[in-house]
């Protein structure tokens, strides 16, 4: 945690009342976040090893919220918490981490072909799908008009472009132009927007018989899975994630031991899945902020999966999003309420952790999407494994 006086990173109006624009610490370019604005100090959470910063290091605000981007790329791809991809950071650094390393989290180069949905002249709003994108032999992204944007389409084309390639341009009502890209960006620790929450009434078919039968979860719902070390917590989560009745899989390991991330790499691509014929890691994404990164980053990796798993809500899948475990993710929590000199309360240390919990919970849910059509069906299922003692 670093203290810096507020005048030497608020460059780019960062006056909003929830301060937490990403900065960049020292000559290594740490990423960090503004989390507390006091007495014209800003509090500073580094997401990577700080030592070697002493006072007078650099910090420079990015202006910017901590985002992820969404869009073609996403499957099959193994992130940190922060969304840097793993395999990205070992070609550049080898297989250690250095530290202040920038990896953009979708491929710049890779060409992806889009398929045109929508024509010149139509009306389109925001989470409009205007094409789609053959990610995988599973998984059909859909490329849907960013929020806040409307108007009428100008050009569009099929063919093959990259994530930050202009795919179709939108004249908006005032008469500006608005160019749409297969990427979009949206912040984490904003829950993105739909029309309606509808109320889980459709029973998810776990694979597993004594869930099922004893402990039955909607699709829409949430569970926990509590229990002491050594229990099977995150088997279950395994089986879960190989088996339930989903279309995406976004399987989180938040402090939790690098062997169990490797169990699912090992076991998920040889795994069929029973509904398509193909390997369970067609549909699936991974966030791995284990026990032996920093613990300053478990607490955005919870958030930088629940964004994934929500993007793709959007596009009317069926989301199932295992965090494993909340209980890490609450030790990242306490960390940071330690530093910034927190009282505890009656509730829990730190006294906003069972609100903190509760806003992750509501981020699930079964809604119809922005746009048109009404998508309908695409909800996100949370399984969060909570040892005993939390």
């Amino acid at each position: 945690m670093l203290r810096y006086p507020a005048r030497l990173l608020l460059q780019k109006a960062c006056r909003t009342r929830i301060c937490l624009y990403v900065v960049r610490v020292g000559e290594q370019n740490l990423i960090g976040e503004i989390i507390e604005m006091r007495d014209g100090m800003a509090s500073i959470q580094v997401y990577e090893e700080t030592a070697g910063l002493k006072p007078g290091s650099s910090v420079y605000s990015t202006g910017a919220p901590l985002s992820v981007e969404l869009g073609p790329g996403l499957i099959e791809t193994m992130y940190d918490g922060i969304q840097r991809p793993l395999k990205g950071m070992m070609e550049l650094s080898g297989p250690n981490i250095t530290r202040g390393i920038s990896v953009p989290a979708l491929d710049r180069e890779k060409k992806w072909e889009f398929v045109a949905t929508a024509s010149v002249g139509d009306e389109v709003e925001a989470g409009d799908i205007i094409g789609t994108v053959q990610e995988t032999a599973v998984v059909e992204q859909r490329i849907m008009v960013p929020y806040r944007v409307r108007g009428k389409i100008k050009s569009i084309a099929s063919g093959s472009y990259t994530v930050e390639e202009t795919v179709c341009v939108v004249e908006k009502p005032d008469g500006t132009e608005e160019k749409l890209t297969l990427m979009q960006k949206w912040p984490v620790r904003v829950s993105r927007p739909y029309k309606t929450k509808l109320v889980p009434e459709t029973p998810l078919i776990t694979g597993q018989r004594v869930i099922d039968t004893m402990f039955p979860i909607a699709k829409g719902g949430v569970a926990a899975i509590p229990g002491p070390f050594g229990s099977g917590k995150t088997v279950t989560q395994h089986q879960l994630a190989k088996w339930a009745d989903a279309d995406i899989v976004v399987y989180i390991g938040c402090g939790e031991r690098g062997n169990e991330m490797t169990d699912v790499l090992m076991e998920f691509p040889e795994l069929k899945d029973p509904k398509t014929g193909e390997s369970l890691m067609k549909r699936t994404v991974l966030i791995a902020n284990t026990s032996d990164m920093p613990v300053a980053a478990r607490e955005a990796s919870i958030y930088t999966g629940i964004t994934i798993a929500e993007y793709f809500r959007d596009m009317g899948y069926s989301v199932a999003l295992m965090a494993d475990s909340t209980s890490r993710w609450a030790e990242a929590l306490r960390e940071m309420s330690g530093r910034l000199e927190e009282m505890p309360g009656e509730e829990g240390y730190p006294a906003y952790l069972g609100s903190r919990l509760a806003q992750f919970y509501e981020r699930a849910g079964k809604v119809i999407s922005l746009g048109k059509e009404g998508r309908e069906g695409a909800p996100v299922r949370h399984r969060c494994g909570i040892p005993s003692g939390w």
